[in-house]
């Protein structure tokens, strides 16, 4: 076991099996925790937190708003829940692909396992017996179940692209999977280990928390949808470009998904993430990251509409009825809640505000904000980081910087931004990892300058007001941090197994060639190419050659998204005799060139 605990007033002490560094104490003090998840243990008298930026959880005692203790875990942690007899937690740490599990007791957390997932860990529940969870892997589109007696994975299912967030029934016989990389909530049977029917969202993108209902009849979850229509201003307020949406999937029957609209016209709702129900069913509270508040329904009187509906704006019976729908500012970027036993009491996760904020969901008032610890000097970089997430930023607030580029990467999805002069020529979403090391920009290679990029996005993209010079370079400065995961198709210690190995000679073989434009340290050389793909409708000719790394992360491939996997991408589309015109790969050479690839 490899533990270093911190206080909150930063002092640090290690306990290890294996020699490890004393974590600095002052640095730690002043630090960004960043919360992106909580769990409430022992009656709710102790909160217990995921920090995403430090690296972190921290135990809080509710009533006095206390920190008792807090410890290192694995790196960016992203979700926590509690398991075995209520005085443990699990922690999904994605960039080190573990779960830490974490005792409670004394008012001290004691990490006692970790358990080696890979692939990106992010979403996590336990089943009612508390002896068995269940991860989302999202970089391999499964769905990992821990034996957390054993302290191993058990089995794995493949679910689908980006499995994010999940939960699982009360009486544990199904598992509820958002998978946003192709718009679907899958269904799992977890008695006969096998998926029993999966629910489409036609345009769904960025799927957040799941909640069950506790009859087992239903599971809740918010999303967005993308339209598919001209970006306008008319377009965007009448909720057809982008919205968002509270859905409902059945458990126990294969039925179409039902829904509500959010949006409110002028003040939409932008990237809703965490959602939670009180024990009666009786209040439905989400967060919106994105507008930077907590919505609160009265869940039984909603209404839900299946096959064509819902409408593009919220139906206006929420709005004539302060305790069926009601909208709480909490400011910064909120995201995980939980819910107290007394039905009324929400903690909510706030990110950029580095606190937990405690709000009372029935006279609407946000009772006290806690701090994590000593808020470091406002930075650059944070600032960037601020704006980013923050779809005040678009016209009327309907989406932010992260809708499209989810953390700075990709969706699942093609767009018609109106980035390149012509509409509706659907482009990829290109990821922003790397920004400054990548030019130029665009699928069409004309954008030369980030700033001008940065003015374009704000004004026509997002139809928003345009960023100050000092705005433009905070969201850079954001955007030059390493943000990314260790690629987790290579081997512990970085290196790539045989497959890839091999896979590299394809590469830079002179048969798929695939080196001579795709070259440099971030597999690109910058150059325009007309690679037969082209569109008369698009405004420019040719295309630039887009950056590999983290190609395994993407879901859709090619500038118009055309092509749903490598392999198709390899074997059509982009295939050796297309483009260099030489022989067709064998199937052993495609496998090793994928394998390749995902390394990158």
């Amino acid at each position: 076991m490899n533990l270093r605990r911190l206080t909150y007033l930063g002092i640090a002490v290690c306990i290890a099996s294996v020699p490890v560094l004393a974590v600095p104490a002052q640095p730690r003090s002043v630090e960004y925790r960043s919360p992106v998840d909580l769990v409430l243990l022992k009656n709710d008298t102790w909160l217990v937190v995921a920090n995403q930026t430090s690296n972190s959880v921290s135990l809080l005692e509710t009533k006095s708003g206390k920190i008792l203790d807090e410890i290192l875990c694995g790196d960016h942690p992203s979700a926590i829940v509690a398991c075995l007899d209520g005085q443990h937690i699990l922690v999904s740490c994605a960039h080190s692909g573990q779960i830490s599990l974490i005792q409670v007791e004394g008012g001290k957390l004691n990490e006692i396992h970790t358990i080696d997932v890979g692939f990106e860990p992010t979403g996590l529940t336990v089943a009612p017996n508390g002896k068995t969870a269940y991860v989302g892997l999202v970089a391999t589109g499964e769905v990992a179940e821990l034996d957390l007696v054993q302290a191993k994975v058990a089995r794995k299912f493949s679910v689908g692209a980006w499995p994010r967030y999940l939960t699982v029934s009360p009486n544990g016989e199904r598992l509820a999977v958002g998978c946003s990389g192709e718009s679907k909530i899958v269904i799992v049977d977890l008695i006969q280990g096998e998926i029993a029917y999966s629910s489409k969202l036609s345009g769904g993108i960025n799927i957040g928390h799941l909640q069950c209902s506790a009859d087992g009849k239903y599971v809740y979850f918010p999303w967005m949808i993308y339209r598919s229509n001209p970006i306008n201003r008319d377009n965007i307020r009448r909720g057809w470009v982008l919205g968002s949406r509270i859905g409902r999937v059945r458990l126990d029957k294969q039925e179409y998904r039902e829904a509500i609209t959010l949006d409110v016209p002028g003040m939409a709702v932008a990237d809703p993430h965490g959602i939670v129900m009180d024990s009666s069913n009786k209040r439905l509270v989400v967060s919106a990251a994105g507008s930077h508040d907590l919505l609160v329904y009265r869940r039984d009187d909603l209404p839900w509409e299946g096959v064509g509906g819902p409408g593009d704006l919220i139906d206006p019976k929420l709005m004539q009825d302060r305790d069926l729908f009601q909208r709480i500012d909490l400011g910064g970027r909120p995201m995980g809640i939980a819910m107290a036993r007394d039905g009324r009491t929400v903690y909510v996760a706030n990110y950029l505000k580095d606190a937990i904020q405690v709000v009372n969901i029935e006279d609407r008032s946000i009772l006290r904000d806690i701090p994590l610890g000593q808020r470091p000097r406002p930075s650059q970089v944070r600032h960037g980081e601020e704006l980013f997430y923050d779809a005040r930023r678009s016209l009327d607030q309907w989406y932010s910087c992260h809708t499209c580029h989810y953390n700075g990467g990709v969706n699942s999805k093609a767009m018609d931004t109106w980035n390149d002069g012509s509409a509706l020529t659907m482009k990829t979403v290109l990821p922003l990892e790397h920004l400054d090391r990548t030019g130029p920009w665009t699928w069409h290679g004309w954008q030369e300058d980030l700033h001008d990029a940065m003015h374009k996005s704000f004004t026509t993209t997002m139809q928003g007001r345009p960023a100050s010079p000092r705005e433009a370079d905070a969201i850079l400065a954001y955007l030059k941090t390493d943000r990314s995961p260790p690629n987790p198709f290579r081997e512990k210690d970085g290196s790539l197994n045989e497959s890839a190995i091999r896979g590299q000679k394809v590469f830079a073989g002179t048969e798929a060639n695939c080196i001579s434009c795709h070259n440099g340290p971030h597999f690109t050389d910058g150059e325009i190419h007309d690679v037969g793909l082209g569109s008369e409708e698009d405004e420019y000719q040719g295309y630039n050659t887009p950056s590999l790394t983290g190609i395994y992360r993407k879901v859709r491939f090619l500038h118009d998204g055309r092509a749903g996997s490598l392999e198709e991408v390899l074997s059509d589309y982009h295939s050796p005799e297309e483009v260099s015109g030489t022989r067709a790969m064998t199937e052993s050479e495609l496998a090793d060139l994928i394998s390749y690839l995902k390394s990158l």
